[in-house]
């Protein structure tokens, strides 16, 4: 989901006794700061919509600008004081920049409904910037997260002087917010409260402690999700809205590009994610749905990269994330990049050296970047795994196998129980767990829901990039349950790297548009190919760890497997599942991964 990071800055006053040390350090950075280049501010710009709504915008320029220049903005609902800093870097390194308010949020005009109105007022914008006299008529966009999505919501409306743009971290509607394939989260009702009124709220999102203790309220009392705002104490109704559409319909498709207006795109596009984005899944939609139907010369203009990063580090790499460090290669620093590739696109200069090839992409372990011509070209084999047993996958201590051959002499099936009423794992989690990539509590504490596979070890190191996908045979005895199935790497000392994710509510097993209760008794295929992309050089002595289970967590909607509307479901509707995967000779059930062979 979508995990948005708030800047709180402070002000310090330095009073008549700061010591002569500091001085004299305040003295240097002063004569540092007079060599920088200055910037000059428009305070309160006031840009009209074309239903008479004026949207607030902050203009920052280079100092004394004697000639027009491109222009970017940043158009956003969490304030545009959220990046000065952005701002006033892009200022200093020869564009003007503005920091516009969306509809309904900080000093703009209007109501905010999110991913609502920013195509065409983001239209109305761009369209009004290209006529003001420090521009040259190229218009641009910087932004992640909502910031990257409306990128591509402007995008569709082609306004004529939108010259360029780089979406990084891209949410993408009826992919993965306000759901992620089709399953709801209290995080939607966080996020709904940062953005309620005009207002940031900066402080009241960043709460760990009163989100996860309203969140395991509402697990621990079996209540309705649809009822997780007035739990929280804030009604809204776009979260209300949102339970009236819980899967990819018309609403969320007007949000977003169709394909004929995929096919019209025609600027150069650099996208960024990350292996550990939240918003991964948002991204490659709008990215492997241009490469679908967009044409060939603008698909030679669309760049990609895939960096170690969670959702923040997709626009401010870290060198660690969730546990796990990364070599010093990793940090990219992207306000460099992006200048390079608006001083490309849009001043007539030479395309950034690190875009050797359309894609590039950071291969952890190995602690360097690769390049491809495409998605598709990254890997050059596949390895598959078949699941298999002694007739016991229960945990990690008595697990499953992941074999590269077949035979049909081990046990048919595995089998789990998922009771929605069972609070056990909701219980052992905790608020936040800052070393999530490496830690192996979940795992752990499976309470007999789900199975786990182990393969053998590797006996060389081998590079693993691209999408996993994973085919099982399942039987089960309710109409609808939530699935998840996360691969790790089990290092040489036992410890744990998570790979990557992929989740399904079985009643959309086959059409996330569509939904088809689970016959009873009968059994089906099941395909997870929603994995998450991950690189990694899994090392030698190293094994690959498969745990497929049934979501009981207070980090999403519970599904009480009942069949009817998941959202308006308590716990007066539980059904207990009964759960086989079933690998024999005539039902296969396997793991395939991208391999790239040197």
């Amino acid at each position: 989901m979508l995990h948005l990071k708030c800047r709180i800055g402070c002000t310090v006053t330095l009073g008549m006794a700061l010591a002569m040390p500091w001085a004299s350090a305040m003295h240097a950075q002063q004569k540092l700061a007079a060599d920088e280049p200055n910037v000059d501010m428009q305070w309160a710009v006031k840009i009209p919509a074309r239903d008479g709504v004026k949207l607030n915008a902050t203009v920052f320029t280079p100092h004394g600008q004697k000639q027009p220049l491109p222009v970017i903005f940043t158009f956003t609902p969490y304030i545009g004081d959220s990046y000065t800093d952005r701002a006033m870097y892009f200022a200093k390194h020869g564009y003007v920049y503005a920091l516009v308010d969306v509809r309904g949020r900080g000093n703009s005009g209007g109501e905010f409904e999110p991913f609502v109105n920013e195509g065409r007022d983001g239209y109305d914008v761009v369209e009004w910037l290209a006529k003001q006299p420090y521009c040259n008529g190229k218009v641009t966009m910087w932004g992640g997260s909502y910031a990257g999505f409306d990128q591509w919501t402007v995008l569709k409306e082609f306004p004529p002087h939108l010259t360029t743009i780089v979406p990084a971290a891209a949410a993408h509607p009826g992919v993965d917010f306000p759901f992620q394939y089709n399953i709801f989260a209290p995080y939607d009702l966080q996020w709904l409260t940062f953005t309620s009124g005009a207002t940031s709220n900066g402080s009241l999102f960043g709460s760990s402690s009163f989100w996860g203790s309203k969140a395991r309220e509402m697990y621990m009392s079996h209540l309705a999700f649809q009822d997780f705002d007035k739990l929280v104490g804030n009604f809204s109704t776009v979260f209300q809205k949102w339970m009236k559409h819980p899967t990819p319909d018309a609403y969320y498709d007007a949000m977003v590009p169709s394909p004929e207006q995929y096919k019209k795109i025609s600027v150069p596009i650099l996208t960024i994610t990350g292996h550990y984005d939240g918003d991964q899944p948002g991204a490659f939609t709008f990215y492997k749905r241009h490469m679908q139907y967009g044409t060939t010369e603008a698909k030679a203009n669309h760049y990609l990269i895939i960096g170690p990063w969670d959702h923040p580090g997709t626009r401010t790499p870290k060198a660690e994330v969730g546990g796990l460090k990364f070599g010093q290669a990793s940090v990219l620093d992207l306000n460099k990049l992006h200048t390079e590739w608006y001083d490309w696109a849009m001043k007539g200069g030479p395309k950034p050296q690190f875009l050797k090839k359309r894609v590039a992409y950071y291969v952890v372990g190995a602690e360097e970047w690769k390049y491809a011509d495409s998605l598709e070209s990254i890997s050059n084999s596949r390895k598959v795994f078949f699941l298999l047993s002694w007739g016991s996958a229960s945990d990690v201590f008595y697990s499953g196998r992941l074999l590269e051959w077949y035979t049909g002499k081990w046990p048919a099936s595995d089998s789990w129980t998922y009771d929605p009423l069972d609070t056990r794992p909701g219980a052992a989690e905790p608020d936040d767990e800052p070393s999530g990539l490496t830690s192996q509590r979940a795992v752990l504490n499976l309470f007999g829901e789900g199975v786990v596979y182990h393969s053998e070890l590797f006996d060389e190191a081998t590079e693993i990039s691209g999408f996993a996908k994973l085919t099982v045979w399942l039987q089960m005895d309710v109409p609808d349950t939530d699935l998840e199935a996360d691969l790790y790497e089990i290092l040489p000392d036992g410890g744990s790297v998570v790979l990557t994710g992929a989740t399904m509510r079985a009643r959309y097993r086959e059409s996330p548009r569509e939904a088809k209760p689970v016959p009873a008794g009968k059994i089906e295929k099941y395909v997870f190919d929603n994995f998450t992309f991950f690189s990694r050089q899994v090392g030698r002595g190293s094994r690959l760890r498969l745990v497929i289970r049934s979501m009981n967590s207070t980090g999403a909607e519970k599904n009480y497997n009942s069949g009817g509307v998941v959202a308006a479901e308590t716990g007066k509707d539980a059904k207990t599942a009964h759960i086989t995967l079933v690998h024999d000779g005539d039902r296969p059930s396997a793991l395939e991964l991208p391999i790239v062979k040197h």
